[in-house]
C-alpha cells in the first residue's frame, strides 16, 4: 500500500526587519552569545539603576507648539568644536567584537556615515590607531582609565593624540568594579583571540580564564586601576597633552562646579549604564543639576538610557548639549555589522526629527525646558518645571551659536 509523502514544511515566516531599537534588541539576543550578552546587557547589584535609567525618560511629557515652520529640522551641532550631523555620539564599549568581527572598526564606519562622533574605549579590541584609519577623518575621542602604572596611561595619551583623537574622556566613577550578576552567573570571560588590544600582554593577563562565581572583569580592574586618582591629578593629565579633558561618570552639581572650575571642556553626565554604583540617580534625573552647576563653564553631555528620539529631545530641552549611545549600537552591530549600527543610527535621527518637527522646534537652538512638563504636575507653562529645570532658564548660555 503507498504511502503518503510527508508534508512539505511551510517556509518560515521572514523576521520583519528593525524599525526601533527595541527590535534590534530583540534581534540581537537571539545572535550573541548568551554569556557575552549578560556582560553587555548586565548592571550592578540588583540593576535598579540600570532600570530606572531608562524609565527615567518616561516621566516626562512634551508641550508642543504649533504654527511654527518647520519644513526643515536642523540636527547639527559641534561637540567642542567639532561639526556633526546630529547630537548623538557614541558611547564607549569594550570588545565590540563580542557582537560582530566587524568590531570597533564597524562601528566607527558607522558613526561616519551618520556624521556623529565616537568615543573609543580604552578597552577596545582593536588598536587605537586602526580604529582612527577606519574612521578616515570622522571625529574621534579617546576615553580614558587612570591605571596604577602611570607610564601606562601616558603612553595611551600620547598615542591617541598622534593618531589623532580630539579629546580625552577620563572616566571617573570606577575607582573599582562592583559586584555584577550576570557576569558572576555566566563566569564570563573573553573568548580566545580576544583582549585589550591597546595594551601589553601585563594587561591581558586572566582575561580568558572563566571561573565560576567570579569576574574577570572586576579583577583586572583590582589590579590595574588607580582607586587613589583624585582631582588634584588632573593637572598631571593636563601637563601630558593638549587635547581637550572630558570628565565622565559625574552625577551631581557639587562635582561639576569643581571640575568646571578646574576648567574641564566637558562633562559626561552618568551612571556608566547602571553598571557601577546600584542606586545611584539615573543621568537624566542628574542633568539639569549638573547643567545649573556648569553654568555654561564647559559643555554638558548626557549617557544612558536613551532608546528613542524623543529621549534625545527630552535631554536636549533639559541643557544636554548631545546624548552618548551605547548598547543600542551594539544590538545593530550584532544584527547586520556596520551597517545595522548604521542604522541605529538612522532610526534615532529619524524619530528626533520627527519629534522636533511635531513639537514645533526646528533646530537644537530652539529646544528649552519649556518643551517638557514632569509627569503628574499641573498642565501649564507656570507648573510645568521643576527648581532644577527653572534654573536652566536663569542659567545664561556659554554662546549664542546652535547646538
Amino acid at each position: 500500500m503507498p504511502t503518503e509523502p510527508d508534508p512539505v514544511p511551510e517556509p518560515a515566516a521572514a523576521r520583519p526587519a528593525p524599525v526601533t531599537l527595541d527590535d534590534y534588541r530583540t534581534a540581537a539576543q537571539a545572535l550573541v552569545d548568551p554569556a557575552a550578552w549578560g556582560y553587555i546587557e548586565g548592571g550592578s547589584g540588583a540593576e535598579t539603576t540600570l532600570r530606572e535609567s531608562e524609565a527615567a525618560y518616561r516621566r516626562y511629557r512634551l508641550r508642543p507648539r504649533v504654527l511654527v515652520d518647520v519644513s526643515h529640522c536642523d540636527l547639527r551641532t559641534t561637540l567642542l568644536g567639532s561639526p556633526v550631523e546630529l547630537p548623538v555620539a557614541i558611547a564607549p564599549m569594550a570588545y565590540h567584537g563580542l557582537v560582530s568581527p566587524e568590531a570597533e572598526p564597524g562601528t566607527v564606519r558607522a558613526a561616519a556615515a551618520a556624521g556623529a562622533l565616537t568615543v573609543v574605549s580604552t578597552f577596545s579590541g582593536t588598536p587605537l590607531e586602526e580604529i582612527a584609519e577606519a574612521a578616515a577623518g570622522a571625529p574621534l575621542w579617546m576615553q580614558l582609565y587612570v591605571f596604577r602604572d602611570r607610564a601606562t596611561t601616558e603612553a595611551l595619551v600620547r598615542r591617541a593624540e598622534a593618531a589623532g583623537y580630539r579629546a580625552l574622556v577620563v572616566t571617573v566613577d570606577t575607582p573599582r568594579v562592583p559586584r555584577r550578576a550576570r557576569d558572576l552567573r555566566n563566569a564570563f570571560s573573553l573568548p580566545p583571540g580576544m583582549g585589550p588590544a591597546n595594551f601589553d600582554d601585563r594587561h591581558a593577563s586572566g582575561l580568558q580564564q572563566a571561573s565560576q562565581g567570579a569576574s574577570v572583569i572586576g579583577a583586572h580592574a583590582a589590579r590595574h586601576h588607580d582607586a587613589a586618582f583624585g582631582w588634584d591629578d588632573l593637572a598631571w593629565l593636563r601637563s601630558l597633552t593638549t587635547l581637550p579633558l572630558v570628565l565622565k561618570g559625574v552625577l551631581t552639581g557639587e562635582d561639576a562646579a569643581r571640575a568646571a572650575e578646574l576648567g574641564v571642556e566637558g562633562i559626561v553626565v552618568s551612571n556608566h549604564g547602571g553598571r557601577q554604583l546600584d542606586g545611584a540617580v539615573p543621568a537624566l534625573d542628574a542633568l539639569p543639576e549638573v547643567v545649573a552647576a556648569v553654568a555654561g563653564r564647559c559643555e554638558v553631555y548626557v549617557d544612558g538610557g536613551v532608546r528613542r528620539g524623543t529621549d534625545v529631545l527630552t535631554a536636549l530641552a533639559l541643557g544636554a548639549r548631545a546624548v552618548l549611545l551605547g548598547r543600542p549600537v551594539l544590538w545593530g552591530l550584532a544584527v547586520a555589522g556596520s551597517a545595522g549600527a548604521r542604522d541605529v543610527l538612522s532610526v534615532l535621527r529619524a524619530e528626533l526629527e520627527d519629534a522636533m518637527a511635531l513639537s514645533g522646534r526646528p533646530d537644537l537652538a530652539s529646544l528649552d525646558a519649556g518643551l517638557l512638563r514632569p509627569c503628574g504636575t499641573p498642565v501649564g507653562p507656570a507648573a510645568s518645571l521643576s527648581p532644577l529645570t527653572e534654573a536652566l532658564h536663569r542659567t545664561p548660555s556659554k554662546e549664542s551659536t546652535p547646538r
